[in-house]
């Protein structure tokens, strides 16, 4: 649906104002939709995040301030978002044994069990949007947000 009928306005100051609060409109859309897939677990998109990051740095551990910098919500409160996922077991945390004031954060085995299911759901998801989109208008939308942020 068309993003001016979807917010019920009849027109936007400027093309750039209408496609910022498309991308703001699908952001909501997108995390609505991904939302479903993390509730049967009791985490948000951010956990999901954090334990990507976390498979992409396994065997290996990883600092609480590397995940940080890559995460892709950077608003989040870290140390809130670690404490969940240690508490269910996904993530372990430990001093670093080479610098006692480093954190060491490494995913455990339940976790990348757990990261595979709900890789498995994302995948269905992206099924869906596959529907929608070519794969040239995926690169195509993909080039474009770049380009924004540059």
């Amino acid at each position: 649906m068309n993003i001016l009928k979807e917010i019920n306005q009849t027109a936007f100051n400027s093309s750039i104002e209408k496609a910022l609060v498309n991308i703001l409109y699908t952001y909501n859309w997108l995390r609505d939709k991904t939302q479903d897939n993390y509730k049967p677990y009791g985490i948000r998109m951010q956990h999901y995040n954090v334990l990507r990051i976390l498979k992409g740095k396994y065997p290996e551990a990883t600092s609480p301030g590397e995940i940080k910098e890559v995460m892709l919500d950077k608003s989040p409160d870290l140390t809130r978002l670690l404490d969940k996922l240690v508490a269910m077991a996904w993530v372990e945390r430990d001093i670093c044994s080479a610098n006692r004031r480093k954190i060491d954060v490494k995913i455990t085995k339940k976790g990348l069990k757990i990261l595979e299911e709900l890789s498995a759901l994302q995948k269905k998801l992206y099924a869906e949007f596959n529907k929608n989109l070519s794969p040239a208008e995926a690169e195509s939308l993909s080039d474009l947000l770049d380009k924004l942020r540059n």
